[in-house]
């Protein structure tokens, strides 16, 4: 096995030795990341906190099983989310990934190809700008939790968790398009809600 480097997979080497300081560690790192992810299915902070807890829980007993095919921050959404989604559908509140079978879009904003029909317009400021401030970052609060639940989810894990394409697709159990087309949905209704509180 190659020697890792990074430091996640230092601290995963030494979790995997048996060192509980780096479980630790990394539970400490990806605590918070994991519980706002949960809050994306549901809506409670303490059911989103039962949901990271049972995945913690999972993830120590099945840590040596995993085999690394994909990064461990990867691997332990995947766990939260579908830890998460079982959850939901208990308390009836998991909407499923699909896009609608016309390609219709409730804003109007898309053709039935799913494609934008017109673009988005241009902000005077610029988003890294805009996130520096408190007040902008609960409107992306306020926006997020307006977005339907499968477009919140998807936006939640690109760009607040930093998730890629191909480990969003991983992690949710859908396509590639599916996430496309509901990234950006849901950037389209962000952006829409930011540029109207923003005016």
């Amino acid at each position: 096995m190659t020697t890792s480097t990074s430091p996640e997979d230092l601290l995963l080497d030494r979790a995997l030795a048996g060192d509980e300081s780096a479980f630790v560690e990394l539970v400490d790192l990806y605590h918070a990341p994991l519980l706002r992810f949960a809050r994306t299915f549901v809506r409670q902070p303490a059911q989103a906190e039962d949901v990271v807890q049972d995945a913690w829980v999972g993830v120590l007993r099945g840590l040596e099983r995993f085999e690394r095919r994909s990064s461990f921050k990867t691997w332990l959404f995947r766990i939260v989310a579908n830890r998460a989604r079982t959850r939901a559908v208990r308390e009836q509140r998991y909407v499923q990934f699909e896009v609608n079978d016309d390609g219709s879009d409730a804003s109007g904003n898309f053709t039935p190809e799913g494609k934008l029909k017109a673009p988005p317009r241009e902000w005077q400021m610029t988003p890294e700008r805009l996130l520096l401030s408190v007040e902008t970052r609960a409107l992306v609060d306020k926006a997020l939790e307006q977005l339907p639940d499968n477009q919140r989810i998807v936006v939640t894990l690109r760009d607040i968790e930093g998730l890629d394409a191909a480990d969003v697709c991983n992690v949710l159990g859908i396509t590639e398009t599916n996430q496309r087309v509901l990234l950006h949905r849901g950037r389209t209704r962000v952006r829409a809600a930011l540029a109207s509180a923003l005016e």
